[in-house]
């Protein structure tokens, strides 16, 4: 779905950043061998985490939802020389090729990758973070924020994927729709939550950017 006419979407993304070749490649690679390559966060969401990195320079970042690796190489991008990111997916059949990409990036040894239940995993991870990238189930959105904002430093940043759900998130919501009924109370939750500032940048499916206080 497009929040803005798509002809200004094409202008936006030919007047920003242009993609490194390595993400090109695993956009290419990701569109031709995996389901569901829309899941991708793509080239200008892509810039606009890269950007955001970059800003912050975390020493430590924490990725909930890896699919294929592209949104934690553009957040790797902003790393401090001694930062790490930590990713996590529970799909074991995309490990190989999340790390085939990682291991041909500049910062391979900058990244751990986690496989299983991040609810079981974060709170395992002996590390307190600057950065975090939600962006896997949406019925568990209240429950990873609720375990990470615990781990974060003081004004950390919490970027929250797909808060506008294609905008189911202002349509009636059908009695089976989980995820939008998921999204419609973290929504809420975090705009009203006083540890955190939040605003939701209108960005492919939505992006929701919260600072920690």
């Amino acid at each position: 779905m497009h929040f803005l006419p798509e002809e200004i979407d094409e202008y936006i993304v030919a007047h920003s950043q242009k993609e490194p070749e390595l993400l090109a490649k695993l956009n290419r690679e990701t569109n031709q061998k995996v389901m569901q390559p829309r899941m991708l966060s793509g080239h200008y969401q892509g810039r606009v985490l890269s950007m955001l990195s970059k800003i912050k320079m975390p020493e430590s970042i924490l990725e909930i939802g890896t699919y294929t690796g592209y949104s934690a190489l553009c957040l790797a991008e902003g790393l401090c020389s001694n930062g790490i990111l930590h990713t996590i997916d529970v799909n074991e059949e995309l490990y190989d090729f999340q790390k085939k990409y990682f291991d041909r990036s500049a910062y391979s040894n900058q990244i751990k990758q986690y496989l299983g239940d991040a609810t079981e995993i974060i709170p395992s991870i002996d590390s307190r973070f600057d950065l975090v990238f939600i962006d896997a189930d949406k019925p568990n959105y209240p429950r990873y924020f609720e375990i990470i904002i615990e781990k974060m430093n003081p004004g950390g940043l919490i970027l929250s994927d797909n808060v506008l759900w294609s905008g189911k998130v202002i349509e009636e919501v059908k009695d089976d729709d989980e995820s939008t009924r998921a999204l419609l109370k973290y929504n809420k939750m975090i705009a009203e939550d006083p540890r955190v500032e939040t605003v939701i940048l209108p960005i492919r499916d939505g992006l929701t950017l919260s600072r920690v206080k």
